[in-house]
């Protein structure tokens, strides 16, 4: 296997942190939708939560996208 082919899989292995990612964002929202379907007054307390757990998860995903950009441009 030469060194460009090893690049490829690399990147490719590191971007699969962005799968988890997705599954995370849709956790988030689901919990979300849910928190405040059950209880509508608590919408105003919960929403930043919502944002700041969207944005942490998100972060991870931009992560994963650097370290394969990383990989593959190195």
């Amino acid at each position: 296997m030469d060194i460009e082919s090893a690049k490829l899989i690399g990147a490719g292995l590191a971007a699969i942190g962005v799968i988890g990612s997705g599954v995370g964002v849709g956790s988030v929202w689901s919990s979300l939708i849910a928190t405040v379907g059950r209880n509508p007054g608590a919408k105003a307390n919960v929403e930043l939560y919502g944002w700041i757990g969207f944005a942490v998860t998100e972060a991870i995903a931009l992560f994963a996208l650097v370290i394969s950009l990383m990989i593959l441009f190195k």
